[in-house]
């Protein structure tokens, strides 16, 4: 397994599965989604909050790739790096599977901010790197 500033660790619930008994692609993204949010809440960040203050972060783009199934009851690890691309920030999130640390997705999710209903230039992900590099 690579190096990644955050990770968080989990288990497969019975519900994430489907027919063929292995979780279902759709619930990998909300894996993601849930690490990135923990990731935010360790920086302090809170979506709640930030849209309190007329900011908000959207999701502009998602690839992922499919690699290992996860299965019930496997525990999991979700891990991630990120960085700024232009006006998004960029998370590389991969989901490894923990007893054999086998790679079940690698993911790219790029955000974007909007401040008070407009596009901003990520300023918002600026402040928040640093306090990455100040970690």
């Amino acid at each position: 397994m690579k190096e990644y500033i955050f990770k968080l660790t989990d288990k497969v619930r019975d519900y994430e599965c489907d027919l063929q008994g292995v979780v279902n692609n759709s619930n990998y993204q909300h894996y993601m989604e849930h690490t990135r949010h923990e990731f935010l809440e360790s920086l302090g960040e809170n979506f709640g909050k930030m849209h309190e203050k007329g900011v908000d972060g959207f999701v502009s783009r998602v690839e992922i790739q499919y690699k290992t199934s996860l299965k019930s009851g496997d525990s999991y690890i979700s891990c991630l790096n990120v960085y700024k691309k232009g006006v998004k920030l960029v998370f590389e999130q991969d989901i490894y599977r923990a007893s054999d640390n086998a790679l079940a997705t690698k993911g790219i999710v790029e955000s974007v901010i909007v401040e008070n209903g407009k596009l901003t230039r990520g300023e918002y992900f600026d402040e928040m790197l640093k306090r990455i590099e100040h970690t």
